[in-house]
Order: structure tokens, then sequence, then C-alpha cells
């Protein structure tokens, strides 16, 4: 997998910032890191175990360190069009949607989820490192609007259960069934006498849900759905088992597939741009002019016939060894057992079956362009 952060003293811990989780991960032995300024854990056991246990049946995740945004007000849908690039006027109440925030010049802010609580009330998580950036731009771009834009960070807690048997632990937990709860869709429920936001929503391509609870209950939540879901094969899992899970199913990480310096059409996400919405949005223009140019790099998939790990930042060159493009995510894959990346590459160079190198160390690893997911559960 590309490079994660480097384990981090006890010192250290203690000058970041903490999840309402944190003593919990200290009791499970977890291996703490620094991620985005929060020390998070990285494993408990192996992110290998861990990574099977969400294909196999469910792993448990702290994702406390995301940001949530309220957006609440009579106007909150019209300046939600306005600030994003999609139209979170259109979500009905209960259902969500993946956007984005972008420059005047298209480049990409962040990605994010967009839930509409209520009629007047939404709720955006935002990626833990751009979380400050996303609420600042989120209120310069609120004026005129009659809305508020509330830091939600510090209240809610988020609590991630992924994996097969993930809606059999979520009913056992709620007391509640999960058939009437779509897919990109949330509810209020409760686990216990706790109040929270259940969501059908996830980042490792498989089946599961997000619980958003108070962070003075989030210790409750945490131990109740351990408790359910260990004896029905559910683990504690970390960013580790996180990121190989949703680089096997395609997904794109902000920093590394995604940054201010790409727009949507880059990561081959134009999709999520609304251009037909009546109302005008920050980056409009220049998203235009970005969908209607000539693209100079595309993100694809690269399938490695070796065994080293194909690492980010590493150079993917043709065979007269001409730099084409850069590896933006790269691991072994615990599912399919063999070394997966994605990579920007020149457009020339994109075509599924593209035979490319990666010089590594010396010696040189063959890979073959294919298609985005590596891994799909249906």
């Amino acid at each position: 997998m590309e490079a994660l952060p480097s384990m981090s003293s006890n010192a250290e811990h203690l000058m970041m910032k903490h999840t309402p989780l944190h003593v919990e991960h200290l009791k499970l032995g977890a291996q703490l890191v620094d991620y985005a300024g929060w020390a998070m854990p990285l494993r408990y056991e192996s992110e290998t175990s861990e990574h099977r246990a969400v294909r196999s049946a469910a792993g448990l995740f702290d994702l406390s360190h995301m940001g949530e945004i309220e957006v609440v007000g009579p106007q909150a849908d019209r300046f939600l069009d306005y600030a994003l690039v999609n139209s979170p006027s259109a979500i009905a109440p209960g259902r969500a949607r993946y956007s984005m925030i972008c420059a005047e010049d298209g480049g990409v802010i962040d990605d994010l989820v967009v839930y509409r609580i209520d009629t007047d009330r939404y709720m955006v998580v935002s990626n833990a490192a751009n979380a400050p950036q996303v609420l600042l731009d989120l209120a310069d771009r609120s004026t005129g609007f009659e809305v508020s834009i509330q830091d939600g960070l510090d209240d809610w807690a988020l609590i991630a259960i992924q994996g097969p048997s993930s809606a059999a632990i979520v009913e056992a937990l709620t007391c509640t069934t999960t058939t009437d709860l779509k897919y990109y869709a949330i509810r209020p429920d409760r686990i216990g006498s706790v109040d929270v936001r259940l969501a059908r929503t996830g980042y490792t391509g498989e089946d599961g849900f997000e619980v958003y609870c108070r962070a003075d209950q989030a210790t409750h939540v945490w131990e109740q759905a351990l408790a359910i879901g260990t004896p029905m094969g559910m683990v504690p899992a970390g960013l580790a088992a996180r990121d190989s899970l949703r680089l096997e199913s395609g997904m794109p990480l902000y920093g590394n597939e995604l940054s201010a310096g790409m727009s949507p059409f880059d990561a081959g996400l134009g999709r999520v741009v609304d251009f037909d919405k009546a109302a005008p949005f920050v980056g409009r223009d220049a998203l235009l002019q970005l969908r209607d140019s000539p693209s100079h790099r595309v993100l694809v998939g690269l399938r490695s016939s070796g065994r080293r790990p194909l690492r980010q930042g590493y150079d993917v060159t043709d065979s007269s060894g001409i730099v084409r493009g850069q590896i933006t995510s790269g691991c072994v894959s615990p599912s399919l057992g063999f070394p997966i990346a994605m990579a920007y590459v020149d457009p020339s160079e994109a075509a599924p079956d593209t035979q490319l190198t990666v010089p590594v160390r010396g010696s040189t690893e063959h890979v073959v362009v294919v298609p985005l997911p590596f891994y799909s559960r249906v």
C-alpha cells in the first residue's frame, strides 16, 4: 500500500487530537499513527487479517476524525447548490449524495458526502485533513444566504460497521430492520438508550453502515458493537485495512487521486458535476472549460505481474523507459493476491491491456492497465 504515517511515541500522542474512542484503542493494543493531526489506529493486529475480515464478515472502524458540518436554514438547499458542484437541493430528506467542493479554478478542495437530514438541515461530511478549510470556505460562500454553518466536529463521533455481516450486526444493535434503509440513505435510530443517525454508506466496497452518535456516547456504541459483532466475525480495523479496501474498490483518496491541483475530470469523476442546475456555482466556468479541453492525464488501474508493492510516487514508464505517469496509490491486494495500483498516465497509455513498466529500486516491474475497480462484491 502507499506509505502511511509512521508510528508515533507516547509523547507525540499527547500532542495530537484524540477521538472519543482513544482509550478504547489503547485497550485493544492498537498501533497509533499521526493522521491529519489525529492519533488514529493504523492496525490492531494485522492489516491483512482486518482487511479479510471486512471482505468475509465485518470490520469496526473509528472515523471520528472526519469533519461533520451542519448546514441549517430555509435557504440551505440553494446555498449548497451554489457552494458545491452538484445539486444537494435534489436530495430527498433521508438520503445522501457524493459531492465535491471546488475552487474557482476547478481544483478539488475536498470530496464530501452530503446527507439531507430534513428539509432545511444537511450534514456535510469532509475528510479530516480538509475539514477546517471546508468549514471556512462554506462560511465564506454563505454570504447572502439565509443559512447557518455549524462545526459539528466536537459534537459527533462516527463509527463504521462494514462487510457482508454488517446488516445482521446493525439489526441486532438497533433492534430494527435494515431492509428498508437503502444505499446512501440515513435515518434516526437508537442503540440501546442512545440516539444515533444511521447511514448505509461506507468506503470499503462492501455493504456497510456508518453510525453518527454524540461524542460522549461513542464508547457505549463501540462497546455494544463489539459485544454483538465479535461472535459474528467482526474485528476492529484500522487505517491500513481501510486504505487497501478502498483501493481494491477503486475509490479515490484525497491527497492521492484528488487534490487542489486536480479537477473532478482528471479523476474520472466528471459525472459528479451538475452543469444543468439553474443557479451558478463556484468553479462552474473553469469546470466547463476543463470538461471541454483535451485531458493530459487519465486515472487508471494497474496490475503487476511481480510481487513488489507499487507505491505512491513511483514513476510509470513505457517500454522505452520514458515516464508516462505516476502511481497515486498501491498495495499488494489482500483479496486478489497480487500488486495493484492506481496511477495517472498519459491518455495514449490509458487503454485497457496497455503494457507499462514501473522502476522499483533498480529493477523493473511489468504492469498492465486494467479497468477499475479491481474488486467488486457484485
